[in-house]
């Protein structure tokens, strides 16, 4: 697992105090401005401290410490910002999209292995979950408690009850 995950990309400078703004990657923007401290690098060895954070539209606009002006600002367009997962308590039964992929799917009552999760989308509802399998078909399934039966992310597998047609060819 990663320590330190994608969390933002800064697209463009806001005003001219070095304020940047953000598409998050993250559930909500709200999320994402409650953190003081977000990092420059997938290593964690740029941490960068938040001086405010604030939803504006369909982005976060975000003022980190040190940067004041708008040149500044104009030399992180491009970068991603990155969250320490130490910095985050997740509820039960919540996981960080990052560990969901690549798990393996198994059927819970045969053990039929239909491949490793590639991709997540998060369309609506409930988040829809796209395998691979080794033929390099895909199957899609959504979380719903009816489908997904646990969730073991320190073994990596996933196992479900796939619905009555759910992985039909037709």
């Amino acid at each position: 697992m990663k320590q330190y995950l994608e969390t933002a990309k800064i697209v463009a400078t806001h005003g001219i105090r070095g304020e940047v703004r953000c598409q998050y990657f993250c559930d909500s923007a709200e999320f994402l401005c409650e953190f003081d401290e977000l990092y420059l690098d997938k290593n964690g060895e740029k941490p960068v401290e938040i001086a405010r954070a604030y939803p504006h539209k369909n982005v976060v606009i975000i003022k980190i410490d040190g940067i004041d002006t708008v040149e500044d600002a104009q030399k992180l367009i491009g970068k991603t910002l990155y969250m320490n997962r130490d910095d985050v308590e997740l509820d039960e039964d919540v996981y960080f999209i990052q560990d969901i992929i690549g798990l393996v799917v198994k059927d819970i009552d045969s053990g039929e292995v239909y491949g490793k999760i590639s991709e997540v989308y998060q369309n609506g509802a409930t988040d829809v979950y796209s395998i691979k399998k080794e033929n390099g078909t895909e199957l899609m399934f959504p979380y719903i408690d009816e489908v997904v039966k646990k969730i073991d992310i320190e073994a990596g597998e996933m196992l479900i009850k796939p619905l009555e047609g759910l992985f039909d060819e037709d």
